[in-house]
Formats: structure tokens, sequence, C-alpha cells
């Protein structure tokens, strides 16, 4: 099998990066079995789902015990993003086999469709912009399947004594810390923390839905107060 000289050079753009994908994706397979997946459906979770962030939180609702449309619903909102990339590659792959197609709308990821449009931005439309793009996706996919699967083996020799199943909330805390940088979103965050506890009790786990639109309402009553 042949790559063209421009999916090559998306690969190696996305080299610095895949070490903190391929780490993120470890820490993903180790919740994933803290979570209490099997190694094999944990595999098959992060080939078929492919997106750590919504992973994450379809564990943390499993562990809290959240009926499955409310997982659904949280991992479509999480994933919307995605929706805002297929629109702007759209033009693009017009002349694309269904295929081909097929084959780039489960690839697109957030650190390959950034290397792109840091590329391609005002560039012409040619072949050579998707052979970039499938080259860095394809990148990203290897690190990340790498890490996860990693994590996975991993995750499966700890013995169930240590109670994995605190490193998916662990891992969030650690992600949200590390987006605070400003005070729109600390009050976004201490918003949502005093929500989840005081709709705790609320069935179904809706205190975690109730709790991500209290917070995103306080930030942005915070940025429009202080301006």
């Amino acid at each position: 099998m042949s790559f063209s000289t421009d999916f090559l050079a998306g690969a190696r753009a996305c080299l610095p990066v895949a070490p903190g994908i391929a780490a993120f994706g470890v820490i993903t397979g180790v919740a994933m079995i803290g979570a209490g997946l099997s190694p094999w459906l944990a595999v098959a979770m992060t080939v078929i789902v492919y997106a750590g962030t919504a992973q994450l939180a379809a564990l943390q609702l499993f562990v809290a015990g959240a009926p499955m449309p409310v997982i659904l619903f949280a991992g479509l909102v999480l994933n919307l993003r995605l929706v805002l990339y297929s629109l702007a590659l759209a033009p693009h792959t017009s002349g694309m086999s269904v295929r081909r197609k097929l084959a780039l709308s489960y690839l697109v990821s957030d650190n390959g469709y950034a290397h792109f449009a840091a590329r391609y931005g005002g560039a012409p439309d040619t072949r050579a912009r998707i052979d970039y793009l499938l080259g860095a996706c394809s990148a990203i996919w290897v690190a990340w399947h790498v890490g996860s699967i990693a994590g996975i083996a991993a995750g499966a020799r700890v013995p169930e004594g240590w109670h994995l199943e605190f490193v998916v909330t662990l891992t969030f805390l650690a992600l949200a810390i590390a987006v605070i940088r400003d005070r729109a979103l600390a009050a976004a965050a201490v918003a949502a923390g005093i929500t989840a506890v005081l709709a705790y009790p609320l069935p179904f786990r809706l205190g975690l839905l109730v709790a991500v639109a209290a917070g995103i309402a306080a930030g942005i009553a915070w940025e429009r107060w202080t301006r």
C-alpha cells in the first residue's frame, strides 16, 4: 500500500502531538476497565466511539447509574463540534467517493482538523488538501488507539480491590482544572459543582445535565456582567 506525499506530510505534522494523544488514550483505557467494562468491550468502545471526552462522560454516567438515553444525549452534546467540522469540510469533499467520505467522517478529530485548517485555511480546493487531512487524522487515530489499548491492557491487570472507577472522576477533574483560565470559566465550574451536589437526588442522574446547564448559564452571565 502506497501513500501520497500529502498524506505522509499530514501524518508527520501530527507527530509532535501524538505522545499527548496516546497518554490521554492510556488514561481513558484504564478508566474503561475501572468503570466495569471487560477488555474486549472496552476495545470495541474505543474503536466504535472514538471520542475521548465523550467516552469519559459516558463512563462517568455509567458508573453513576444513569439510564442509556441520558448517556447517549450527553455524548451527542459533547460531539456537536464535529458537525461544525463536517460543515467546514463539506465543500472540499464534493468530488470524493462515498467510501472515502465515510472513512473521513470516522477519522476526523480535533487535532487532525486543526492541523488541516492551519495549513490550508485559505488555499484553493485540491486533492492534496484531503490527502493531508486523511494523513493527519490517521496519525491521530493510530496514536489514540495505541494508547487506549495499552491502558486497557494495564487496567485489566490491576487487582479489582484498587477501585479504578475513581480514575474517571479524577480524569474529569484534571481536565476541568486545566481549562479554567479566567473568571468566567471559574464561575461556570463553581456553579456546575454546586448544582451537581444540590441536584444529586434527582431521578435518572439528571442532576448532571442540570449542572451542565447551570455552568453554561453562569459562565455566560459572568461574561455579560463584566462587560
